[in-house]
């Protein structure tokens, strides 16, 4: 690791990054007039966004930096696999990682891995499900757009919030500080498919100011002190039935989606590679029969 490399993961240890979120999160959620307009304008040259793929183009169309963050994209740019036998991508992104998860470990970075359990919020009956089975890491940039989708169809089983840190969770955090993803703030969400169960986590990261669902609204902020969990139903009306490509959670600024699958429920398409672009809605493997 380079010197320069060495400052960036060190000054991540020493800044207080949850009141630095929660202060980019009261900007981001502010009207600020002139000054929100310069932001969103500066953002997208310096992050070359190609804005013609907004449904609303225009950067003054958007009050708050919240709002052009989690701006929607024309539907007819991201269609959505057709095939029922076939697992989409939830994110526009890059893949961090994927592949089998051995036994209760999942890699994260050459020299790294961590515990399924540890991810899921420490319930061992909810990371038995998924031992020895799949998972994939998609990482978010700040041009990417924010909002999450379903890989297939799902019922919504139990969301699980769990506090943590919020390292940055670029590339070279992720290569640097051990159990990343198992440490910082998340919410888990566990679904029943066509293939099984799977959970789709949703991870927190430096100047993430909120973590929300389609069915709940934000779930973080407030940060919490202890993990707290929910169960739904899978039939009446509280039941959450969500479609493959249905949106199913957002973030305002940027962070990462890991999923996990059971043992021999899908499989990923062998061309996807760690680095692969990904853009929702495009085939991402196959469902098991």
């Amino acid at each position: 690791m380079s010197f320069s490399d060495r400052i960036k993961i060190f000054a991540q240890y020493a800044t207080p990054k949850h009141a630095l979120s929660r202060i980019v999160g009261a900007f981001a959620a502010a009207k600020a007039g002139i000054f929100t307009q310069w932001f969103i304008r500066w953002f997208i040259k310096n992050y070359q966004i190609d804005m013609s793929e907004a449904v609303a183009e225009n950067p003054s169309d958007y009050k708050t930096f919240n709002a052009f963050f989690t701006r929607r994209l024309k539907p007819e740019l991201r269609p959505i696999d057709g095939n029922d036998n076939h697992l989409a991508h939830p994110v526009d992104g890059a893949i961090s990682q994927l592949g089998a998860i051995h036994q209760d470990r999942i890699f994260q970075a050459k020299g790294h891995d961590y515990s399924l359990q540890d991810l899921l919020g420490g319930n061992s009956k909810d990371a038995e499900t998924f031992v020895d089975g799949q998972f994939a890491t998609i990482y978010l940039a700040p041009k990417d757009y924010h909002r999450i989708h379903m890989p297939c169809d799902g019922t919504l089983t139990k969301m699980v919030y769990v506090p943590g840190d919020l390292f940055s969770v670029n590339p070279l955090t992720a290569r640097s500080v051990p159990n990343l993803f198992a440490r910082n703030e998340r919410v888990i969400a566990f679904f029943d498919g066509p293939a099984g169960p799977f959970s789709m986590v949703l991870v927190g990261a430096t100047i993430v100011a909120s973590i929300g669902t389609v069915w709940s609204g934000t779930v973080t902020p407030p940060t919490g002190m202890r993990v707290q969990s929910w169960s739904y139903p899978s039939s009446g009306p509280e039941a959450v039935h969500l479609k493959k490509g249905d949106e199913m959670g957002h973030f305002k600024l940027g962070s990462t989606v890991v999923m996990t699958f059971a043992k021999d429920a899908i499989e990923f398409d062998p061309a996807l590679q760690a680095g692969s672009v990904t853009r929702m809605g495009q085939a991402m493997g196959t469902l098991s029969q």
